[in-house]
């Protein structure tokens, strides 16, 4: 399955498609984000996901956790938030 990677310039409606579009083909998805603005786009994102869904007829949670992720040999922390039907 493909992890949705948000940045703070990410577009929200794109987001909310790419997560929409994810978790109709395998009932679950994946979204990624470091730092505040990322972060801020990426619930945004879930939270319009969740109204395209809604019209297809599922009834979806998101459930946050952090992840350590290494970048340029570095360990930062993301947020991590699993799309996925109640």
């Amino acid at each position: 399955m493909d992890l949705i990677k948000v940045s703070g310039t990410s577009r929200t409606s794109a987001v909310a498609g790419a997560i929409a579009g994810i978790f109709r083909e395998n009932h679950r998805a994946e979204v990624q984000a470091i730092g505040a603005i990322a972060v801020n786009q990426a619930i945004k994102a879930v939270a319009l996901a969740r109204c395209y869904l809604e019209e297809d007829g599922y009834d979806v949670i998101c459930i946050p956790e952090f992840v350590d992720v290494e970048i340029e040999d570095k360990i930062r922390t993301a947020l991590r938030f699993t799309v996925e039907e109640r």
